[in-house]
């Protein structure tokens, strides 16, 4: 599944910056599995292309996407509150994604700068790294949902310019990695190059506007964007060299 756009291994990548859910840790499918059996309580299907449109985004963004286009009665405010509880006890056991230490930790060791840009607010960030704060410690830099400084959610390209400010980097030298099409946009909006994960069940079309398509972080290969490349020169024995377009 790696393609590569050939325009893109031009750029000098510096700085790493990576979306949480569904990038470093598999939580997408906590909020599939919330928003598929709120659905089937009004007798609603939760499509892939409603997902595609929630994915990403701040979570009242994403509430009133999904309240509005199901045509639920109810506010956006209570659906976040009524799938709280469903969510508190799955988010403190989410697993790393494929790939996702080995990567981060190589970078880390090679004092490639990294960052961690999420929509999750503070309090389902803790939640979801209960079981990884010493992995998260080794980011330069966090911002979170919540953070006062963060003015639009994605697609606006405001958290990933907020992340390469406070890493002191040029936008053009940072690399995104994303599983959602409106991070892709947020990035390349903001002048960045992008990789995306997609999510299984969102629509790939949604991801054409990325610079390399990946299933997982297993894939990527460093020294294609100037990075630091593994001791093996790829990610894993298992993996087959991206197919460069």
């Amino acid at each position: 599944m790696a393609a590569v756009n050939a325009m893109a291994l031009k750029r000098n990548i510096t700085h790493v910056i990576y979306d949480m859910d569904g990038v470093l840790l598999d939580t997408e499918s906590f909020y599939t599995m919330a928003a598929s059996m709120f659905a089937a309580r009004y007798g609603k299907d939760f499509s892939s292309e409603l997902k595609s449109r929630m994915i990403g985004k701040k979570s009242l963004d994403s509430a009133r996407i999904f309240v509005e286009s199901l045509e639920l009665p109810i506010a956006p405010e209570e659906y976040l509150k009524a799938r709280e509880s469903f969510l508190n006890d799955l988010l403190p056991q989410a697993q790393q994604m494929p790939g996702a230490e080995r990567l981060t930790l190589h970078l880390h060791q090679a004092k490639v700068p990294q960052a961690v840009a999420t929509s999750s607010d503070t309090y389902h960030f803790r939640l979801k790294t209960t079981r990884h704060a010493s992995w998260f410690g080794i980011f330069d830099c966090l911002i979170l949902g919540d953070d006062p400084a963060l003015k639009q959610g994605k697609p606006a390209p405001d958290i990933f310019l907020l992340a390469a400010e406070r890493l002191g980097a040029v936008p053009s030298e940072c690399l995104v990695f994303e599983d959602a099409p409106a991070g892709i946009e947020a990035a390349h909006a903001a002048g960045m190059s992008a990789v995306a994960l997609p999510d299984k069940i969102v629509d790939p079309a949604c991801y054409k506007r990325a610079d390399q398509i990946l299933s997982s972080l297993v894939e990527f290969v460093p020294q294609e964007w100037g990075l630091p490349a593994y001791s093996d020169g790829r990610t894993s024995p298992e993996s087959p060299p991206a197919i460069v377009t």
